[in-house]
């Protein structure tokens, strides 16, 4: 990978999980039981979302990494 390619992939790295980072933290303020009222399945299903698609995201990094190693197999 190139010295540019790989500046541009910090860069805008570090600022979209810094974004993701900060709005994940502010879930936390949903739990103020004075304000708002909520049941486990709600959380759950939040936490769930949120896991399901860090997965699929860490997949798709995967599966890009495995398309870039080319290999034969007899």
């Amino acid at each position: 990978m190139n010295n540019v390619k790989q500046e541009n992939f910090k860069r805008i790295a570090d600022n979209r999980v810094n974004k993701i980072v900060d709005l994940i933290s502010k879930l936390h303020n949903l739990s103020n039981t004075s304000f708002y009222e909520y049941t486990d399945e709600q959380i759950n299903e939040i936490f769930n979302l949120i896991q399901n698609e860090l997965d699929k995201q860490k997949q798709l990094f995967d599966n890009d990494k495995k398309k870039d190693q080319k290999r034969v197999e007899l």
